[in-house]
């Protein structure tokens, strides 16, 4: 995805919530640019994983330059891109 990378991975213990972290690295910007991607990768996080996340993995958003100048609603579209992917590859 453009904005960020999704990694997904199934924690093999007996607990479905799904886990969460973000990375963003300096190499995206500043302090006040990298925090501002975070909270939107939290808000996203929040509004997406519930119904779309896989239940016993941990999810990592990494952020990648530039994330913050794509649209709100457009990332929310590029996650759940994600999400559905991810499942169908832990799925085979």
């Amino acid at each position: 995805m453009p904005g960020f990378v999704l990694l997904v991975r199934p924690r093999g213990d007996d607990d479905d919530v799904p886990g969460i972290g973000f990375t963003v690295s300096k190499k995206v910007g500043n302090a006040v640019t990298r925090n501002r991607m975070k909270r939107r990768f939290r808000a996203l996080a929040r509004a997406a994983l519930p119904e779309s996340g896989i239940a016993g993995a941990d999810h990592v958003l990494i952020g990648r330059p530039g994330g913050n100048d794509i649209a709100f609603a457009e990332l929310g579209e590029h996650l759940d891109s994600a999400l559905k992917r991810a499942a169908k590859k832990l799925t085979r």
